[in-house]
């Protein structure tokens, strides 16, 4: 690996230490806290004073060393946030000083042990009475004001990405944070999470194509999963009555600003409830997950904006009435395929000619409902060509009882009242099978074969957790709330 002259400089200290039986990469730095904790023990100290009783110890990285005569002044991170050290020579001793002041470099890991103090500037600060070094960096970090420009180079270095960046950092901690609450949330509302498998002999739940691979030890061909519905319906089969999965989901489709070929799903299924009962659940979710992020991240805009959006309350429409409303087209389930492909092909989709009527309608409906959806919106009674899987509707023929939810035009949610009945169930397989593979859902004989012992009449929900996550953030795109996305070129 070739190395600029900083970079074989730095490797020179780390050689030059191991020459004075030094560690430039010691095994660990007990008794840490976060850099917030100082900050805490700050905020009563008036300017130039110090904190008394016993010292604390932080870690971090150095991001800058500014040194003024006999006192430097370091900027140290965590994820917490920001601390600045004050290193007196007087402390430390001449010698000691001096050479710190040589040795270290932005970029480095470094530990360091004082008390707390506010500078003459007001500055929370540290004023350190011991310094160590935890890791050298050989390559230094991004410049300071700029980071990584190339989204490219963000994506497939992600750690560098992480190390320049604290909006960055901020993110994906909002993302864990989100991840978490939602799991409180439903443990609080009785339901049990449970883990399913991710390689299984046939990937049903959606109309995707699966990645494959194959067993050698069983010697057949196996597929990574692009939905988490089917086995969840099948523990409610088994008796589990409220169940939820936060897990990976893959699809070998392309990328864009909202699809990934592998993205996170929170799927969970309710038995005795329906799809109004699934609503008030959501809405309550959602509100809880606004309010935090807003207390989470006060300074992202879409954070504070979710939280007054979701505290304000939730729109309600109808599929078919809200798209002839707003597309000018009437009667839509009764026009014939044909008619919905010029329909559709009018509005600028690029769908193939032999899609279902279903595919036409949900593409219309993209183009001129789903962008003005900027409010948190529920979306109702969908046509039932557009559903293989959902129950239907109790009193609108050619409807099933499903609602989608939207927020910043993004569609965060797609709920049924499930589809219990063995004989209904197979009859849409069967009818899904004459479909384009693109657009067929895997007929699993599996799944038609648990029904058989009965389902307890249910209701279920998908959500995407990375589309979560740009709702709360801000993310223009999906790459931004994965850790590690797929990038062309590179598989990291």
């Amino acid at each position: 690996m070739d190395e600029t002259p900083l970079e074989h400089e730095r490797r020179a200290k780390v050689a030059r230490w191991r020459s004075q039986g030094r560690e430039p990469y010691p095994w660990s730095f007990p008794g840490r806290v976060p850099t917030e904790t100082v900050r805490a023990r700050c905020r009563p100290l008036a300017a130039g004073e110090e904190a008394g009783g016993e010292p604390v110890r932080v870690a971090g990285r150095l991001r800058a060393l500014r040194v003024h005569g006999k006192t430097a002044f370091a900027d140290l991170d965590d994820l917490s946030g920001a601390l600045q050290l004050i290193v007196r020579e007087d402390l430390l001793g001449e010698a000691a000083y001096r050479g710190w002041l040589a040795d270290l470099d932005s970029g480095d890991l470094v530990g360091a042990e004082g008390r707390p103090a506010v500078s003459r500037r007001g500055e929370p600060s540290l004023v350190a009475s011991r310094l160590e070094l935890l890791a050298k960096a050989i390559a230094p970090p991004p410049e300071k004001y700029h980071g990584l420009q190339d989204p490219e180079e963000r994506l497939r270095h992600r750690h560098v990405d992480l190390l320049a960046s604290a909006e960055s950092r901020a993110r994906f901690r909002a993302r864990s944070l989100l991840v978490r609450e939602t799991r409180h949330y439903l443990d609080g509302a009785g339901f049990l999470e449970v883990e399913t498998s991710t390689l299984v002999p046939l990937a049903g739940g959606g109309a995707a194509r699966p990645f494959t691979t194959r067993s050698a030890y069983l010697a057949e061909e196996l597929q990574l999963r692009i939905a988490l519905e089917l086995p969840l319906k099948r523990l409610l089969v088994g008796g589990l009555e409220r169940v939820y999965e936060i897990g990976k989901c893959f699809r070998n489709e392309d990328l864009d600003s909202t699809h990934s070929p592998e993205f996170t799903m929170l799927e969970l299924y309710w038995a005795y409830a329906d799809y109004r009962d699934m609503q008030a659940l959501v809405e309550g979710l959602y509100r809880r997950l606004a309010e935090r992020m807003g207390e989470i991240l006060p300074e992202v805009p879409a954070a504070r904006a979710a939280a007054q959006a979701f505290a304000d309350g939730f729109a309600s429409i109808d599929f078919v009435e809200e798209l002839e409303r707003r597309s000018g087209l009437t009667r839509l389930l009764e026009r014939s395929p044909e008619e919905l492909r010029q329909y559709a092909r009018a509005a600028g989709s690029t769908v193939p000619d032999d899609s279902p009527p279903g595919v036409f309608l949900d593409k219309l409906f993209e183009h001129y409902v789903e962008p003005d959806l900027s409010r948190p919106t529920f979306v109702f009674d969908h046509p039932a060509v557009t559903t293989p899987l959902a129950k239907r509707h109790r009193s609108r023929p050619g409807r099933v009882e499903r609602f989608e939810f939207y927020y910043r035009g993004m569609e965060l949610g797609n709920a049924y009242t499930e589809l219990n009945d063995p004989d209904e169930q197979l009859l849409r397989f069967q009818e899904q099978s004459a479909a384009r593979e693109e657009d067929r859902y895997a007929f699993d004989e599996e799944f038609v074969r648990a029904l058989r012992y009965g389902m307890p009449p249910a209701t279920g929900i998908g959500i995407g957790i990375d589309r979560m996550a740009m709702a709360f953030t801000g993310a223009p795109s999906i790459k931004d709330v994965i850790l590690f996305p797929l990038a062309r070129g590179r598989t990291a």
